[in-house]
């Protein structure tokens, strides 16, 4: 009995090592560090009326009425920096909210960081920042570095080649917004800068009236980046997964945000916002995404925990 047991822990042991290899082979550290933050996400099916789901995602699977805009103020916690909530009605009901700031770039200053070992949450980030704002940034490849072109403290990252059509955040000691790469390149608009991230999709353009997001019913928790026709920064990131991508552009063009520009960031449960400003606290991380291709609705879930949050963008005060 007691032989059988050794074999059986050595078993167990060889399975558990193997398996601690090939996530380093394949994801490097970034996916030791999920690994132990989660357990790992992965995919699981599920039906359009899975309890599972939250209400607002079941309504938005089914067939979803217009969204709407519903009333908010804008609230300063500090000059050049203020707060909202902006509630999404659908239905007669509220179905999502905006969680939004708005910043003067004459006052703040953005930046964006990578950490590819993963080992880092949004609460993390803030205390090792000690930012006023930190946002999750755009997307990152299975070792946890960009994969969009990306400029951190002047130094490049992610992929050299890279044809890029929608936009980039861009931080200069000029120009601090959104700029729209229809009529240029990346690595023109990344010129002069000091921070910068390619992303996708572009949700809204001043400089393209036929821009057209692609419909579809993948939902998540959403976060973008724009900038406003006075030239402030709005951040928003939503509280449930209501939206389509195609959806939150459509809203956005109506709600009274006076947006120029704005850019999709990375969705999903890394779909984060933390804001730290004279008493004003706020932490916020998503938890839904899901995928549909025709009848199939798979739900992103983990085991436990939270997981890392590879790439941000920060605010400081000047």
């Amino acid at each position: 009995m007691r032989r059988f047991l050794w074999r059986t822990l050595i078993a167990w042991a060889a399975a558990l090592a193997l398996a601690i290899g090939g996530v380093w082979v394949f994801y490097g550290s970034f996916g030791l560090h999920v690994l132990l933050r989660n357990g790992g996400a992965f995919w699981i099916s599920v039906k359009t009326d899975d309890p599972r789901l939250s209400p607002s995602m079941r309504l938005a699977l089914g067939q979803p009425p217009p969204a709407t805009p519903g009333d908010f103020e804008w609230r300063s916690v500090a000059q050049g920096f203020e707060v909202a909530d902006l509630p999404v009605i659908a239905g007669g009901a509220e179905v999502d909210r905006l969680l939004l700031a708005r910043i003067d770039p004459a006052r703040f200053r953005f930046a964006v960081y990578n950490s590819p070992a993963g080992d880092k949450n949004l609460d993390q980030w803030m205390t090792h920042l000690g930012a006023a704002l930190v946002i999750n940034g755009s997307y990152y490849s299975r070792y946890g570095g960009p994969d969009t072109p990306f400029l951190s403290a002047g130094t490049l990252m992610g992929p050299k080649e890279y044809d890029a059509r929608a936009g980039a955040f861009v931080a200069s000691t000029a120009f601090t917004g959104v700029r729209d790469l229809a009529h240029q390149s990346w690595q023109e608009a990344f010129r002069g800068a000091h921070d910068a991230m390619v992303s996708y999709p572009l949700l809204l353009s001043d400089q393209r009236a036929d821009l057209a997001v692609p419909a579809s019913r993948w939902l998540a928790n959403r976060s973008f980046v724009g900038q406003d026709k006075d030239g402030r920064i709005v951040l928003g990131t939503t509280s449930d997964a209501f939206f389509s991508l195609d959806r939150l552009a459509s809203f956005l063009h109506q709600a009274p945000l006076c947006l120029t520009r704005a850019l999709n960031l990375d969705g999903g449960p890394v779909a984060c916002q933390g804001i730290s400003v004279n008493g004003f606290e706020r932490k916020f991380c998503g938890k839904w995404e899901v995928q549909v291709q025709g009848g199939d609705v798979k739900l992103l879930t983990w085991p436990y925990g939270t997981g890392a949050l590879p790439i941000v963008l920060a605010v400081f005060p000047r």
